[in-house]
């Protein structure tokens, strides 16, 4: 029988098309009331759009929930897949997005974008590269028939390690690649308020309710109630973000097509390589599949609330990151099919208990 995803999640670049014209459409029908939002931060300069930031925890803090770090120890039973993965993830693609967004944005696009635009633009990529995907993942391997054990240690180390590799990476690849600085004080914050926090959160309510409900009432009434409320939320913050940015962005739609082109390159990139190297090492395709898509999707909810909240949501890093919810979609799903094509290119299936 053929796998099929959420309504939700197989129409998402529909809703975020909607989402951009539904925004820009709000922000010069009430100027006033947007610039009102706009101006309700956490603290006078702080960036942190207090909207924003609701509805972002709305997002992250249901994928945190899937998040089981006890599964980490499997890892060893098969640590080819796993570092493959990691290499992938926090050695090529973060400076392989950065290379790419300066080729495009510095000198192939450059006499359609200044170079402060194209600035931002390489911050929010790098920012998007730099954030591993959590939740997603787990349909890309859902339909290509991937370990979902195996997945959960794919996804679970790659939280743990973005505590520590997130900032700095942002930090130092944005400097080295643009003209901008990252002030690490708000970056820390950025990674506490959405990652540290969420995930802590998270942690706390499944444990106890795991304890309380058991797994199958968990997994199969708890986190489905909760994965529309997370998908909905993104949609009001990209709202919120295209009407924060209306004024700009009515003149900058060529632009939107522009941004698109490093960012698809670099998913292409990312999954051949994971997916070469898992061939190479005779890694099952169990495997293979999951590492090849946790290596190019992108955690675009922190990406989304640490971009605006260092360069605020109208920005064009904010832009950026938002073009890369866009293209998620369509560009892993035709992933997701060429794994399904290839799959007898990798050894007999192999679960990890």
């Amino acid at each position: 029988m053929e796998k099929k995803i959420s309504f939700f999640d197989k129409y998402l670049t529909v809703w975020v098309a909607i989402c951009m014209a539904v925004g820009v459409g709000l922000g010069k029908a009430i100027p006033d009331v947007i610039a009102l939002l706009r101006k309700l931060e956490f603290g006078e300069g702080s960036q942190i759009n207090v909207p924003i930031a609701i509805l972002i925890w709305l997002m992250v803090y249901p994928m945190m929930l899937k998040v089981d770090f006890s599964s980490v120890v499997n890892a060893g039973k098969n640590p080819k897949g796993l570092i493959v993965t990691l290499f992938v993830n926090w050695i090529v693609k973060p400076f392989s997005m950065a290379f790419f967004g300066y080729i495009f944005f510095r000198l192939v696009f450059s006499q359609w974008i200044s170079p402060s635009e194209a600035d931002q633009y390489i911050a929010g990529s790098i920012i998007l590269a730099a954030a591993p995907c959590t939740a997603m993942v787990f349909v890309w391997s859902y339909l290509t028939d991937g370990d979902p054990g195996y997945t959960l240690v794919q996804v679970s180390v790659n939280d743990l390690l973005m505590l520590v590799f997130f900032a700095p990476i942002v930090k130092y690849l944005v400097a080295g690649a643009s003209n901008l600085i990252v002030p690490f004080g708000v970056l820390f914050t950025s990674v506490l308020i959405f990652i540290v926090i969420p995930l802590g959160a998270g942690i706390i309510t499944r444990t106890v309710l795991l304890k309380a409900k058991g797994n199958d009432w968990f997994n199969d009434s708890f986190l489905p109630t909760l994965h529309p409320v997370a998908i909905t939320a993104l949609l009001a913050t990209l709202v919120l973000i295209f009407a924060f940015q209306a004024d700009n962005i009515t003149g900058r739609l060529f632009h939107v097509v522009l941004i698109a082109v490093p960012i698809i390159i670099q998913v292409y990139f990312n999954s051949s390589l994971a997916y070469g190297l898992m061939k190479i090492l005779k890694v099952p395709y169990s495997i293979a599949a999951p590492g090849a898509l946790i290596g190019a999707s992108n955690f675009f909810e922190l990406a989304v609330a640490v971009a605006i909240t260092l360069f605020g949501p109208e920005s064009g890093a904010a832009l950026a990151c938002v073009v890369g919810v866009l293209v998620e979609v369509p560009v892993m799903l035709s992933v997701c099919s060429f794994c399904n094509r290839t799959r007898r290119w990798f050894p007999v299936k192999q679960e990890i208990k």
